[in-house]
């Protein structure tokens, strides 16, 4: 059992607690020549440059936006899909039904944006096609600001809702049988059975993985962000990781406590987020984390 926990405490030690050291740089004026420990402090100047930038609004308001957005969306799906599974009477068919949502997931992010412009091409993809077949024409989704938002959301939910669901499957298996059997004799309808006895079961793992979503609630997945950015779209896909990115490592001359100290402002965000939620969720009465 030790060895089995010594890998991932080894992971959190080298790739979350380590690099802590390393964040200092975000209250100095970091030089590579110097080193970490030998350059000098600063204070906030960082972080005052960031809050006063012409683009620190715009990128709150794309950050935020997508973030409720995507958490907004990406919940309730797979507590509907795992209800929805876990009343197929059919064995076979809900086993085919869980392979074919959960291959998505597996796929490399570099690949579904390959798919997601592919598929969204307003010359050559199939809904293109489709679109000239009804006589109206394709919009250019990735093409237009607009649309950048609702396209990395729906296919996040369309990508992962399938493997997300495991957990409430499982939470669903471990709801006493005697529950169902009772309110089977006494007349309740399916609906009414997830209702009063299936909802209030997962609740509590529900609650609790809301409070974590909210901990990653500005950590939306660079990697995707950053593939489906294009000079079209920027405007609405701008966010703090891409800016991050842009101002410390692409930029001519990089910046690297600069990006440090927007890093650093958005994990005290997200930490101050995961403690409202969770006292938020004890005052109601549900579960917390602690």
């Amino acid at each position: 059992m030790y060895l089995l926990l010594a890998l991932p405490l080894l992971y959190l030690i080298l790739f979350r607690y380590a690099p802590m050291y390393g964040a200092q740089i975000a209250f100095k004026n970091y030089s590579i020549t110097k080193g970490i420990w030998d350059s000098p402090w600063i204070g906030f100047d960082h972080f005052v440059r960031f809050f006063k930038s012409y683009d620190f609004w715009r990128i709150m308001q794309n950050t935020l936006l997508l973030s409720v957005y995507h958490l907004a969306a990406t919940f309730p799906f797979p507590i509907a899909f795992a209800l929805g599974l876990h009343y197929i009477a059919n064995v076979r068919f809900r086993q085919t039904l869980q392979l074919v949502t959960y291959a998505p997931h597996f796929i490399s992010v570099v690949v579904m944006v390959g798919l997601i412009v592919q598929f969204l091409s307003p010359r050559i993809g199939p809904l293109a096609a489709l679109s000239g077949w009804l006589g109206f024409e394709m919009p250019n989704m990735m093409g237009d600001a607009a649309w950048f938002k609702s396209v990395y959301v729906w296919s996040d939910v369309w990508q992962h809702t399938g493997f997300s669901c495991i957990i409430f499957l499982a939470a669903l298996a471990g709801i006493d049988p005697a529950l169902h059997e009772a309110a089977h004799m006494d007349g309740a309808s399916k609906v009414r059975r997830i209702w009063h006895i299936d909802l209030p079961g997962i609740m509590p793992i529900a609650i609790i993985l809301l409070i974590l979503n909210v901990g990653r609630i500005f950590d939306l997945g660079f990697e995707k962000v950053l593939l489906m950015q294009n000079p079209l779209n920027t405007r609405s896909s701008e966010i703090i990781d891409t800016y991050v990115y842009n101002v410390g490592l692409k930029s001519m001359i990089p910046n690297f406590s600069y990006a440090s100290a927007i890093g650093f402002f958005k994990n005290v965000i997200a930490f101050i987020l995961v403690m409202l939620v969770n006292q938020l969720s004890k005052k109601f009465g549900q579960s917390s984390l602690w």
